[in-house]
């Protein structure tokens, strides 16, 4: 409940950014085209079945709320698998709660489930769900709580490959073995229907292609050393509120490729908590956490776990991945007038825009999208919005000197001003 208000209150002040307006256009269109205009089809760039449960609930209520519960109620599913490690271990159900408590505390699943909408919103419970049925002998909830986390996202298909493996090997011979080794074969199959299949045939009809060199391409004029402090600097947010707890068993091993994923990264969205990418590692890290927990003591597991409790509230204080002071802030007049704005707006109207209006475009106007990213695409939307107000939008610092050259040339003509809210009509042929 805590969540889905805040993240209510975030979406009611604008400051949600593209991932949002994409996701909500996807799972809207799920049914269809899978699609949205920024990406052309989603499977060009991921493999996320997920969300066709989410185009259902969608479709029931279609409400951005029903994206920020969902989000909200996919971070809560985390805690009971690891409520399940520790109990089924020690029996003690005041030491499972508390370690339950600190995976709802745990500040970088706060991080991830506050952002924007994500698919990987639903990979922390997924995998810990997975590893609480196989740690339970389980063997169809194993499998299919995998088939679950292989839904999610096309890394999580070489994750569990990779877990699949290691458990076949250390449980060979065993049923848990068997088990292991039909979760590594599937998830190899799933990697090469993607990547083989699906993927190519889908990138024929994409806007542009995803390509993982934006955030792997190493050159002579980049490298990890000079950002190294930065990555030193997540390792610590991840696991100091855990009390280095993860690292003293052989499980931390299955977060090890999660882990490389977002590290090895150029870019440092990946390693920054808040952003959605935390979701690739954050349900094996929290295993693991509960794997040394049960090894411990009953009296010292609780004193740690108040400790991490402790630890995890200290974050939030001092580097809190929600960043309340940029998401969070009282409803102010331009919000209102925007949305008032955007309500006569017809549907289904091409028209390119700022971040603001996008992603609160998004569900009902599938043909919604943003300003070009780069000043030397012209857009070719049937309208142009900006809204004046929001001066710090991303998208209208980047375009707006090239879309004042359209409107010289006559390109596009003022339709309507109300306020800092601008609406232009393109004045020859449209998307």
């Amino acid at each position: 409940m805590l969540f889905a208000a805040l993240g209510w209150a975030k979406y009611a002040v604008h400051r949600n950014l593209v991932d949002f307006g994409i996701f909500s256009q996807t799972a809207a269109s799920a049914f269809g085209c899978f699609c949205n205009p920024i990406e052309g089809s989603h499977w060009a760039f991921h493999f996320s079945p997920i969300l066709y449960p989410v185009g259902i609930v969608l479709a029931l209520a279609h409400s951005p709320l029903t994206l920020i519960v969902l989000a909200a109620v996919a971070g809560a599913l985390v805690a009971p698998p690891i409520y399940g490690l520790v109990l089924r271990e020690r029996g003690d159900v005041g030491a499972a709660r508390l370690a339950a408590v600190v995976a709802w505390l745990y500040p970088p699943l706060a991080g991830l489930i506050f952002g924007d909408f994500h698919e990987n919103s639903f990979a922390p419970a997924a995998v810990a769900w997975t590893l609480y049925a196989f740690d339970a002998d389980l063997t169809a909830g194993t499998i299919v709580f995998a088939l679950a986390t292989l839904a999610i996202k096309e890394d999580q298909g070489a994750f569990l490959a990779i877990a699949g493996a290691l458990g076949a090997w250390y449980y060979r011979g065993t049923t848990r073995g068997k088990v292991a080794a039909a979760v590594a074969a599937i998830s190899v199959a799933v990697l090469v229907a993607f990547f083989a299949f699906i993927q190519p045939h889908a990138s024929a009809d994409a806007a542009f292609q995803w390509r993982p060199q934006r955030f792997y391409a190493w050159s002579g004029e980049g490298a990890i050393l000079p950002e190294l402090a930065a990555r030193l600097g997540f390792l610590l947010l991840i696991f100091v509120p855990l009390l280095f707890l993860p690292l003293r068993t052989r499980m931390i091993w299955l977060a090890a490729a999660p882990l490389a994923e977002v590290l090895l990264s150029r870019m440092s969205t990946t390693f920054t908590l808040g952003t959605h990418y935390a979701g690739a590692w954050i349900g094996y890290v929290l295993v693991a956490f509960a794997f040394t927990l049960r090894r411990l003591d009953p009296g010292r597991i609780r004193l740690a776990s108040i400790a991490c409790v402790v630890l995890c509230l200290i974050e939030f204080a001092v580097a809190d991945p929600l960043h309340p002071g940029m998401n969070l802030r009282a409803v102010q007049p331009r919000d209102v007038a925007l949305d008032q704005f955007l309500q006569t707006l017809p549907n289904e109207v091409s028209i390119a825009t700022q971040e603001e209006a996008y992603t609160h475009l998004a569900l009902t106007d599938p043909y919604a999208r943003l300003l070009p990213e780069v000043p030397q695409i012209d857009t070719n939307a049937c309208f142009v919005l900006i809204d004046r107000d929001f001066p710090e939008s991303a998208r209208l610092r980047e375009y707006n000197d090239a879309f004042t050259r359209l409107l010289l040339d006559a390109r596009y003509t003022e339709v309507a001003v109300v306020g800092g809210i601008e609406l232009y009509r393109r004045t020859g042929p449209c998307e």
